[in-house]
């Protein structure tokens, strides 16, 4: 393998992501030096997170550079290996996304098992960064306790869905948000109590607390927005609220205003805690001991949406500000 295609940051996006702020580019593939390996991605991961890359400003990761190739997880084969305890055909993730092939130092890349019964690129999603940024969440932040009530937004998506599956499994009340109605039927299909599709239920709260007129214990956050604001006020005293992300307002061009009930964060005690995945890094073997356990069971499935070739890659990214995806959004290389 000689050459790769990648995917560059041409202009930074102002408001929603489009085509034109990227660009295909293809690039020569060096061999491998002393400690290196040459890999082939098969799969690639785009994450709504990567938004907040493209903006030129601090943050908990660099800015993404414009003219540079984007970087993102992916799972690829090893073409040629340089170096030791990596051979030809191992599985490995990196976050060298974006590109068909690359080579890199070894240090850089994890070697994965191949699990029977589970697809690879489930690597990038169920048991990936979306599934332990779930799995953390909610049992860290969260702390769900049987009985409990769990409002889970965006809920058909790679994040959500693992939230809401696993916070059944601790015996909790679910309500889950999405944004069709054929997510809503996946999440009954898999557990949970009510599943609100938020694009036609008329007034969120009015729906949110039909649902549940006792208020919630646990709010797991991907949406913000009005979702935020409806956990607030359906949240009963001492409620846990997980805040991972605000898709909603990833593409805004001026500052979101916040909550207006945010007073009842005073009177009902509420602890409301934001976190990045990275922070729960030492969970991962007790996540894949549970996680594999529960798919093993039947009782966690996930769902995914895959588009072909890596010059589709901002167009699966565009897709998950339009909830073009169900699941996991994958690029399949």
């Amino acid at each position: 393998m000689t050459q790769s295609r990648e995917i560059r940051l041409v202009s930074r996006p102002v408001g929603t992501p489009a085509a034109a702020n990227f660009e295909v580019a293809t690039v020569d593939v060096k061999a491998p030096g002393p400690g290196e390996v040459t890999v082939r991605n098969t799969w690639m991961s785009v994450d709504p997170y990567m938004r907040g890359r493209m903006y030129d400003r601090p943050s908990y990761v660099p800015p993404f550079q414009v003219g540079e190739v984007l970087q993102g997880g992916a799972l690829g084969e090893v073409v040629e290996s340089n170096a030791e305890g990596f051979a030809k055909g191992d599985l490995v993730s990196s976050f060298f996304g974006w590109r068909e092939a690359f080579t890199a130092p070894a240090s850089t890349l994890e070697r994965l098992p191949r699990v029977a019964n589970v697809p690879d690129e489930a690597f990038l999603g169920v048991l990936g960064m979306p599934g332990l940024t779930g799995y953390a969440g909610l049992l860290e932040i969260g702390q769900p306790k049987e009985g409990d009530t769990v409002f889970v937004s965006g809920g058909a998506g790679a994040v959500g869905s693992v939230v809401a599956q696993v916070a059944k499994i601790k015996g909790c009340t679910v309500v889950a948000t999405a944004g069709s109605d054929a997510k809503c039927d996946w999440l009954r299909a898999h557990g949970v109590d009510h599943a609100i599709n938020y694009k036609t239920c008329g007034n969120l709260l009015d729906a949110v607390r039909a649902a549940v007129p006792k208020g919630i214990d646990v709010y797991f956050d991907n949406v913000g927005g009005e979702h935020l604001e409806v956990a607030i006020e359906m949240a009963r005293p001492g409620a846990r609220f997980a805040e991972c992300g605000m898709i909603a307002s990833y593409n805004d061009t001026e500052p979101t205003p916040g909550p207006r009930n945010i007073i009842q964060v005073v009177g009902k005690s509420l602890r409301i805690r934001g976190f990045i995945v990275t922070e729960f890094a030492a969970l991962r073997p007790q996540f894949l001991k549970d996680m594999m356990g529960w798919i093993a069971d039947g009782k966690l499935a996930w769902e995914q949406t895959v588009m072909d070739g890596v010059d589709k890659a901002p167009d699966a990214f565009a897709g998950l500000f339009s909830g073009g995806n169900t699941g996991k959004m994958l690029v399949k290389l």
